[in-house]
Protein backbone atom coordinates (compact mmCIF):
# COMPACT_ATOMS: atom_id res chain seq x y z
CA UNK A 1 0.00 0.00 0.00
CA UNK A 2 1.17 3.32 -1.04
CA UNK A 3 2.09 5.74 2.23
CA UNK A 4 -1.01 8.33 2.15
CA UNK A 5 -0.11 11.99 2.21
CA UNK A 6 -0.64 13.29 5.80
CA UNK A 7 0.96 14.51 9.05
CA UNK A 8 3.52 11.41 10.52
CA UNK A 9 3.55 9.97 13.76
CA UNK A 10 6.80 11.65 14.65
CA UNK A 11 6.04 14.66 12.95
CA UNK A 12 2.85 15.64 15.66
CA UNK A 13 5.30 14.13 18.15
CA UNK A 14 7.47 17.01 17.91
CA UNK A 15 5.15 19.80 17.65
CA UNK A 16 3.39 18.53 20.91
CA UNK A 17 5.94 18.01 23.24
CA UNK A 18 8.18 20.96 21.95
CA UNK A 19 9.11 22.90 24.53
CA UNK A 20 6.97 25.85 24.41
CA UNK A 21 4.28 23.29 24.69
CA UNK A 22 5.27 20.87 26.86
CA UNK A 23 7.84 22.33 28.91
CA UNK A 24 10.74 20.41 30.94
CA UNK A 25 9.05 20.21 35.02
CA UNK A 26 10.52 18.69 37.63
CA UNK A 27 8.94 16.79 40.51
CA UNK A 28 7.52 13.09 40.98
CA UNK A 29 5.26 11.72 39.18
CA UNK A 30 5.80 13.75 36.65
CA UNK A 31 7.15 11.38 34.16
CA UNK A 32 8.69 13.52 31.68
CA UNK A 33 12.10 12.46 30.16
CA UNK A 34 14.80 13.95 28.09
CA UNK A 35 16.06 11.21 26.05
CA UNK A 36 19.59 11.25 24.67
CA UNK A 37 19.33 11.73 21.03
CA UNK A 38 21.89 10.10 17.67
CA UNK A 39 24.26 12.68 16.52
CA UNK A 40 23.00 15.08 14.10
CA UNK A 41 19.90 14.95 15.06
CA UNK A 42 17.88 18.23 14.71
CA UNK A 43 15.65 17.55 17.50
CA UNK A 44 18.51 16.76 19.95
CA UNK A 45 17.95 18.34 23.03
CA UNK A 46 14.43 19.49 22.35
CA UNK A 47 12.07 17.26 23.76
CA UNK A 48 10.90 16.55 26.93
CA UNK A 49 8.64 13.33 26.52
CA UNK A 50 6.79 11.67 28.88
CA UNK A 51 6.08 7.92 29.52
CA UNK A 52 2.50 8.48 28.36
CA UNK A 53 2.17 10.25 24.94
CA UNK A 54 -1.00 10.87 24.14
CA UNK A 55 -1.29 11.58 19.99
CA UNK A 56 -5.15 11.37 19.81
CA UNK A 57 -7.03 13.50 17.28
CA UNK A 58 -3.84 14.58 15.62
CA UNK A 59 -4.23 13.45 11.92
CA UNK A 60 -1.08 11.10 11.88
CA UNK A 61 -1.18 9.17 8.34
CA UNK A 62 2.17 7.95 8.99
CA UNK A 63 4.93 6.56 11.10
CA UNK A 64 8.03 9.22 10.04
CA UNK A 65 11.31 8.58 10.37
CA UNK A 66 12.23 5.50 12.72
CA UNK A 67 15.34 6.18 13.42
CA UNK A 68 14.02 9.49 15.45
CA UNK A 69 10.95 7.37 16.78
CA UNK A 70 13.66 4.59 18.37
CA UNK A 71 15.78 7.33 19.86
CA UNK A 72 12.70 9.21 21.85
CA UNK A 73 10.41 6.59 22.60
CA UNK A 74 12.87 3.93 24.19
CA UNK A 75 11.29 4.79 27.70
CA UNK A 76 7.84 5.13 26.31
CA UNK A 77 4.88 2.54 28.19
CA UNK A 78 1.55 3.84 26.87
CA UNK A 79 0.96 4.97 23.73
CA UNK A 80 -2.77 6.97 22.98
CA UNK A 81 -2.85 6.86 19.15
CA UNK A 82 -6.71 6.83 18.94
CA UNK A 83 -8.53 8.89 16.39
CA UNK A 84 -6.04 9.36 13.56
CA UNK A 85 -6.15 8.54 9.92
CA UNK A 86 -3.95 5.52 10.31
CA UNK A 87 -4.78 2.85 7.68
CA UNK A 88 -2.05 0.81 6.68
CA UNK A 89 -0.69 -1.58 9.53
CA UNK A 90 2.93 -1.61 8.34
CA UNK A 91 2.40 1.98 9.38
CA UNK A 92 1.67 0.92 12.79
CA UNK A 93 4.74 -1.18 13.00
CA UNK A 94 7.08 1.02 12.58
CA UNK A 95 6.29 2.90 15.28
CA UNK A 96 5.20 0.49 17.56
CA UNK A 97 8.24 -1.64 16.25
CA UNK A 98 10.82 1.35 17.89
CA UNK A 99 9.20 1.52 21.07
CA UNK A 100 10.72 -1.09 22.97
CA UNK A 101 8.62 -1.30 26.34
CA UNK A 102 5.04 -0.50 25.00
CA UNK A 103 3.03 -2.03 26.96
CA UNK A 104 -0.68 -0.25 26.50
CA UNK A 105 -1.38 0.99 22.48
CA UNK A 106 -5.12 2.85 21.49
CA UNK A 107 -5.62 2.44 18.12
CA UNK A 108 -9.25 3.03 18.22
CA UNK A 109 -11.29 5.19 15.53
CA UNK A 110 -8.32 4.52 12.73
CA UNK A 111 -9.22 3.24 9.42
CA UNK A 112 -7.25 -0.13 9.64
CA UNK A 113 -9.62 -2.20 8.28
CA UNK A 114 -8.34 -0.92 5.00
CA UNK A 115 -5.25 -2.80 5.15
CA UNK A 116 -4.40 -6.70 5.98
CA UNK A 117 -2.60 -7.39 9.20
CA UNK A 118 0.49 -9.25 8.51
CA UNK A 119 1.88 -11.88 10.87
CA UNK A 120 5.61 -9.99 10.42
CA UNK A 121 3.92 -6.82 11.23
CA UNK A 122 2.12 -8.40 13.87
CA UNK A 123 5.49 -9.52 15.64
CA UNK A 124 6.23 -5.97 16.46
CA UNK A 125 2.99 -5.78 19.30
CA UNK A 126 4.36 -8.64 20.97
CA UNK A 127 5.20 -6.58 24.35
CA UNK A 128 1.51 -4.87 24.39
CA UNK A 129 -0.58 -5.68 27.35
CA UNK A 130 -3.59 -3.74 26.92
CA UNK A 131 -4.73 -3.19 23.16
CA UNK A 132 -7.61 -1.11 22.25
CA UNK A 133 -9.39 -1.39 18.71
CA UNK A 134 -12.78 -0.11 19.12
CA UNK A 135 -14.27 1.28 16.53
CA UNK A 136 -11.32 0.09 13.81
CA UNK A 137 -13.90 -2.45 12.19
CA UNK A 138 -10.67 -4.61 12.72
CA UNK A 139 -12.07 -8.00 11.55
CA UNK A 140 -11.47 -11.69 13.21
CA UNK A 141 -8.89 -12.52 10.98
CA UNK A 142 -6.85 -9.23 12.09
CA UNK A 143 -7.58 -9.97 15.65
CA UNK A 144 -6.48 -13.67 15.71
CA UNK A 145 -3.59 -12.43 13.77
CA UNK A 146 -2.99 -10.08 16.74
CA UNK A 147 -3.32 -12.83 19.08
CA UNK A 148 -1.10 -14.94 17.75
CA UNK A 149 1.91 -12.81 18.04
CA UNK A 150 0.92 -11.10 21.59
CA UNK A 151 1.92 -13.87 24.09
CA UNK A 152 1.31 -11.41 26.59
CA UNK A 153 -1.98 -9.59 25.99
CA UNK A 154 -4.39 -9.15 28.95
CA UNK A 155 -6.85 -6.76 27.97
CA UNK A 156 -8.81 -6.50 24.68
CA UNK A 157 -10.92 -3.68 23.82
CA UNK A 158 -13.24 -4.34 20.77
CA UNK A 159 -16.24 -2.42 20.78
CA UNK A 160 -18.44 -0.62 18.25
CA UNK A 161 -16.63 -3.06 15.87
CA UNK A 162 -20.48 -4.13 13.95
CA UNK A 163 -19.42 -7.74 15.06
CA UNK A 164 -22.42 -10.09 14.40
CA UNK A 165 -20.56 -13.38 14.75
CA UNK A 166 -17.61 -14.56 16.44
CA UNK A 167 -14.99 -16.12 14.59
CA UNK A 168 -13.10 -18.89 16.46
CA UNK A 169 -8.86 -18.63 16.81
CA UNK A 170 -6.71 -21.48 15.74
CA UNK A 171 -5.23 -20.84 18.86
CA UNK A 172 -6.49 -20.45 22.35
CA UNK A 173 -5.29 -17.06 23.95
CA UNK A 174 -4.52 -18.27 27.45
CA UNK A 175 -2.89 -14.91 28.87
CA UNK A 176 -6.15 -12.54 27.90
CA UNK A 177 -7.95 -11.72 31.59
CA UNK A 178 -9.79 -8.95 30.01
CA UNK A 179 -12.19 -8.64 27.44
CA UNK A 180 -14.44 -5.54 26.42
CA UNK A 181 -16.96 -5.80 23.14
CA UNK A 182 -19.79 -3.61 24.10
CA UNK A 183 -22.21 -2.12 21.41
CA UNK A 184 -21.71 -4.35 18.66
CA UNK A 185 -24.73 -6.79 17.45
CA UNK A 186 -23.81 -10.43 18.91
CA UNK A 187 -27.35 -11.53 19.67
CA UNK A 188 -26.84 -15.65 20.06
CA UNK A 189 -25.22 -17.28 22.23
CA UNK A 190 -23.69 -19.97 20.64
CA UNK A 191 -21.43 -16.36 19.14
CA UNK A 192 -20.96 -15.74 23.19
CA UNK A 193 -19.37 -19.31 23.94
CA UNK A 194 -17.24 -18.92 21.41
CA UNK A 195 -15.19 -16.33 23.40
CA UNK A 196 -15.14 -19.06 26.93
CA UNK A 197 -13.12 -21.33 23.90
CA UNK A 198 -10.61 -18.70 23.12
CA UNK A 199 -10.14 -17.30 26.12
CA UNK A 200 -10.33 -19.94 28.69
CA UNK A 201 -8.26 -17.33 31.50
CA UNK A 202 -11.06 -14.74 30.86
CA UNK A 203 -11.62 -12.72 34.29
CA UNK A 204 -13.64 -10.07 32.96
CA UNK A 205 -16.16 -9.78 30.28
CA UNK A 206 -18.13 -7.01 29.85
CA UNK A 207 -20.96 -7.78 27.12
CA UNK A 208 -22.74 -4.28 27.76
CA UNK A 209 -25.44 -2.89 24.57
CA UNK A 210 -25.07 -6.13 22.90
CA UNK A 211 -28.63 -7.87 22.09
CA UNK A 212 -27.97 -11.31 23.92
CA UNK A 213 -31.67 -12.67 24.52
CA UNK A 214 -30.78 -15.89 25.98
CA UNK A 215 -28.40 -17.98 27.48
CA UNK A 216 -28.71 -21.29 26.08
CA UNK A 217 -26.31 -23.52 27.52
CA UNK A 218 -26.17 -26.60 29.70
CA UNK A 219 -24.65 -25.95 33.52
CA UNK A 220 -22.00 -27.69 33.21
CA UNK A 221 -20.97 -26.25 30.06
CA UNK A 222 -21.12 -23.21 31.31
CA UNK A 223 -19.05 -24.23 34.08
CA UNK A 224 -16.24 -25.87 31.33
CA UNK A 225 -16.62 -22.68 29.50
CA UNK A 226 -15.64 -19.78 31.41
CA UNK A 227 -13.86 -21.81 34.76
CA UNK A 228 -12.23 -18.49 35.36
CA UNK A 229 -14.73 -15.65 34.87
CA UNK A 230 -15.20 -13.51 38.35
CA UNK A 231 -16.82 -10.43 36.74
CA UNK A 232 -19.96 -10.04 33.97
CA UNK A 233 -21.28 -6.97 32.51
CA UNK A 234 -24.80 -7.51 30.82
CA UNK A 235 -25.76 -3.89 30.78
CA UNK A 236 -29.02 -3.47 28.29
CA UNK A 237 -28.98 -6.92 26.81
CA UNK A 238 -31.84 -8.57 25.64
CA UNK A 239 -32.30 -11.02 28.55
CA UNK A 240 -35.67 -11.55 29.46
CA UNK A 241 -36.34 -14.39 31.76
CA UNK A 242 -35.33 -15.83 34.96
CA UNK A 243 -33.85 -18.69 34.07
CA UNK A 244 -31.13 -16.78 32.34
CA UNK A 245 -30.78 -15.17 35.32
CA UNK A 246 -29.93 -18.48 37.56
CA UNK A 247 -27.70 -19.89 34.79
CA UNK A 248 -25.15 -17.80 36.17
CA UNK A 249 -24.50 -19.40 39.23
CA UNK A 250 -23.19 -21.92 37.00
CA UNK A 251 -19.81 -19.92 36.78
CA UNK A 252 -17.97 -21.56 38.98
CA UNK A 253 -15.95 -18.07 40.54
CA UNK A 254 -18.34 -15.07 39.48
CA UNK A 255 -18.78 -12.75 41.94
CA UNK A 256 -19.77 -9.75 40.06
CA UNK A 257 -23.18 -9.14 38.04
CA UNK A 258 -23.90 -5.77 36.04
CA UNK A 259 -27.21 -6.53 34.92
CA UNK A 260 -29.39 -2.56 34.17
CA UNK A 261 -32.00 -2.15 31.76
CA UNK A 262 -32.45 -5.46 30.61
CA UNK A 263 -36.20 -6.12 29.46
CA UNK A 264 -37.03 -8.67 32.50
CA UNK A 265 -36.50 -6.43 35.33
CA UNK A 266 -38.60 -3.29 33.32
CA UNK A 267 -41.81 -4.39 35.34
CA UNK A 268 -40.10 -4.43 38.74
CA UNK A 269 -39.32 -1.95 41.01
CA UNK A 270 -36.07 -1.05 42.12
CA UNK A 271 -36.16 -2.24 45.27
CA UNK A 272 -37.45 -5.23 44.04
CA UNK A 273 -34.91 -6.05 41.29
CA UNK A 274 -32.05 -5.44 43.42
CA UNK A 275 -33.75 -8.08 46.15
CA UNK A 276 -34.95 -10.47 43.72
CA UNK A 277 -31.46 -10.59 41.98
CA UNK A 278 -29.32 -10.79 45.40
CA UNK A 279 -31.32 -13.74 46.38
CA UNK A 280 -30.75 -15.55 43.05
CA UNK A 281 -27.24 -15.19 42.84
CA UNK A 282 -26.05 -16.28 46.11
CA UNK A 283 -21.98 -16.15 45.15
CA UNK A 284 -22.76 -12.40 44.10
CA UNK A 285 -20.52 -10.13 46.09
CA UNK A 286 -20.98 -7.34 44.19
CA UNK A 287 -24.17 -6.10 41.96
CA UNK A 288 -24.31 -3.57 39.47
CA UNK A 289 -21.34 -1.94 40.69
CA UNK A 290 -22.93 -1.96 44.56
CA UNK A 291 -21.30 -4.45 47.32
CA UNK A 292 -23.79 -6.76 48.44
CA UNK A 293 -23.31 -6.46 52.60
CA UNK A 294 -24.24 -9.63 54.65
CA UNK A 295 -27.13 -7.66 55.79
CA UNK A 296 -28.78 -6.78 52.63
CA UNK A 297 -28.13 -10.66 51.50
CA UNK A 298 -30.46 -11.50 54.04
CA UNK A 299 -32.94 -9.05 53.91
CA UNK A 300 -33.47 -9.55 50.13
CA UNK A 301 -33.68 -13.89 50.85
CA UNK A 302 -36.06 -13.44 53.23
CA UNK A 303 -37.64 -11.06 51.06
CA UNK A 304 -37.55 -13.46 47.89
CA UNK A 305 -39.10 -16.15 49.98
CA UNK A 306 -42.32 -14.12 51.06
CA UNK A 307 -42.63 -12.37 47.39
CA UNK A 308 -43.02 -15.93 46.36
CA UNK A 309 -44.90 -17.72 48.67
CA UNK A 310 -48.26 -17.11 47.53
CA UNK A 311 -47.31 -17.56 43.97
CA UNK A 312 -48.78 -21.06 42.58
CA UNK A 313 -46.38 -24.43 43.09
CA UNK A 314 -45.51 -25.02 38.97
CA UNK A 315 -44.59 -21.17 39.15
CA UNK A 316 -42.20 -21.02 42.64
CA UNK A 317 -38.42 -21.19 41.34
CA UNK A 318 -36.15 -23.80 42.82
CA UNK A 319 -34.35 -21.19 44.95
CA UNK A 320 -37.08 -20.17 46.97
CA UNK A 321 -37.37 -23.97 48.24
CA UNK A 322 -33.43 -23.48 49.30
CA UNK A 323 -33.79 -20.48 51.12
CA UNK A 324 -37.15 -22.23 52.75
CA UNK A 325 -34.81 -24.79 54.11
CA UNK A 326 -32.26 -21.84 54.96
CA UNK A 327 -34.84 -19.74 56.93
CA UNK A 328 -37.99 -21.54 57.32
CA UNK A 329 -41.64 -20.13 56.19
CA UNK A 330 -41.69 -16.90 57.07
CA UNK A 331 -44.80 -14.99 58.12
CA UNK A 332 -46.08 -11.93 55.81
CA UNK A 333 -44.97 -8.83 56.99
CA UNK A 334 -47.76 -6.94 58.50
CA UNK A 335 -48.92 -3.92 56.27
CA UNK A 336 -48.55 -0.36 58.26
CA UNK A 337 -50.28 2.45 56.79
CA UNK A 338 -48.18 5.05 57.52
CA UNK A 339 -49.90 7.82 56.14
CA UNK A 340 -51.61 10.45 58.12
CA UNK A 341 -54.97 10.63 59.04
CA UNK A 342 -56.78 13.15 57.19
CA UNK A 343 -60.01 12.46 59.61
CA UNK A 344 -61.18 11.71 62.90
CA UNK A 345 -64.14 11.08 65.48
CA UNK A 346 -64.39 13.15 68.01
CA UNK A 347 -67.26 14.07 70.74
CA UNK A 348 -68.35 17.79 70.67
CA UNK A 349 -69.63 18.38 74.20
CA UNK A 350 -71.57 22.01 74.71
CA UNK A 351 -73.59 22.44 78.04
CA UNK A 352 -75.45 19.26 78.41
CA UNK A 353 -75.66 17.87 74.73
CA UNK A 354 -72.80 15.37 73.63
CA UNK A 355 -72.83 15.06 69.57
CA UNK A 356 -69.75 12.19 67.85
CA UNK A 357 -68.92 13.89 65.12
CA UNK A 358 -65.83 13.53 62.21
CA UNK A 359 -63.75 16.46 62.02
CA UNK A 360 -61.03 16.90 59.23
CA UNK A 361 -57.33 17.60 60.15
CA UNK A 362 -56.42 19.90 57.39
CA UNK A 363 -58.74 22.16 57.90
CA UNK A 364 -57.97 25.32 60.88
CA UNK A 365 -59.42 26.33 64.23
CA UNK A 366 -61.54 29.50 62.24
CA UNK A 367 -63.31 26.46 59.75
CA UNK A 368 -63.77 24.39 62.49
CA UNK A 369 -65.71 26.91 64.66
CA UNK A 370 -67.41 27.71 60.96
CA UNK A 371 -68.57 24.20 61.11
CA UNK A 372 -69.65 24.03 64.27
CA UNK A 373 -71.76 27.23 64.39
CA UNK A 374 -74.90 25.40 63.20
CA UNK A 375 -74.89 22.64 66.04
CA UNK A 376 -73.85 25.12 68.83
CA UNK A 377 -76.19 28.24 67.49
CA UNK A 378 -73.62 30.21 68.40
CA UNK A 379 -71.55 33.10 66.45
CA UNK A 380 -67.91 32.04 65.29
CA UNK A 381 -66.89 35.32 67.02
CA UNK A 382 -68.73 34.20 70.50
CA UNK A 383 -67.33 30.78 70.38
CA UNK A 384 -64.59 29.55 72.28
CA UNK A 385 -62.60 25.98 71.90
CA UNK A 386 -61.54 23.93 74.34
CA UNK A 387 -59.20 20.24 73.37
CA UNK A 388 -59.07 17.51 75.73
CA UNK A 389 -56.98 14.50 75.06
CA UNK A 390 -58.30 11.09 76.25
CA UNK A 391 -54.93 10.91 78.41
CA UNK A 392 -54.54 14.09 79.31
CA UNK A 393 -52.40 14.96 82.28
CA UNK A 394 -53.16 18.74 82.31
CA UNK A 395 -56.76 19.28 81.31
CA UNK A 396 -58.21 20.95 78.18
CA UNK A 397 -56.54 22.83 76.17
CA UNK A 398 -57.78 25.77 74.63
CA UNK A 399 -57.62 26.39 71.19
CA UNK A 400 -57.09 30.21 70.73
CA UNK A 401 -55.11 30.60 67.42
CA UNK A 402 -57.91 30.63 64.67
CA UNK A 403 -54.94 30.04 61.96
CA UNK A 404 -53.95 26.93 63.36
CA UNK A 405 -54.18 23.45 61.69
CA UNK A 406 -55.95 21.02 63.66
CA UNK A 407 -53.45 18.51 62.95
CA UNK A 408 -51.22 20.24 64.70
CA UNK A 409 -53.10 19.36 68.10
CA UNK A 410 -52.49 15.63 67.74
CA UNK A 411 -56.09 14.56 68.15
CA UNK A 412 -57.15 11.15 67.53
CA UNK A 413 -60.15 9.62 67.56
CA UNK A 414 -62.13 9.57 70.96
CA UNK A 415 -60.89 12.92 71.87
CA UNK A 416 -62.85 15.24 72.98
CA UNK A 417 -63.59 19.55 71.98
CA UNK A 418 -65.75 21.61 74.70
CA UNK A 419 -67.46 24.62 73.09
CA UNK A 420 -68.12 27.44 75.59
CA UNK A 421 -69.69 31.14 74.39
CA UNK A 422 -67.09 33.86 75.26
CA UNK A 423 -68.35 35.41 78.70
CA UNK A 424 -69.10 39.24 77.62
Amino acid sequence: MDQPSGRSFMQVLCEKYSPENFPYRRGPGMGVHVPATPQGSPMKDRLNLPSVLVLNSCGITCAGDENEIAAFCAHVSELDLSDNKLQDWQEVSKIVSNVPHLEFLNLSSNPLSLSVLERSCAGSFAGVRKLVLNNSKASWETVHTILQELPDLEELFLCLNDYETVSCSPVCCQSLKLLHITDNNLQDWTEIRKLGIMFPSLDTLILANNNLTTIEESEDSLARLFPNLRSINLHKSGLHCWEDIDKLNSFPKLEEVKLLGIPLLQSYTTEERRKLLIARLPSIIKLNGSIVADGEREDSERFFIRYYMEFPEEEVPFRYHELVTKYGKLEPLAVVDLRPQSSVKVEVHFQDKVEEMSIRLDQTVAELKKHLKTVVQLSTSNMLLFYLEQEAPFGPEEMKYSSRALHSYGIRDGDKIYVEPRMK
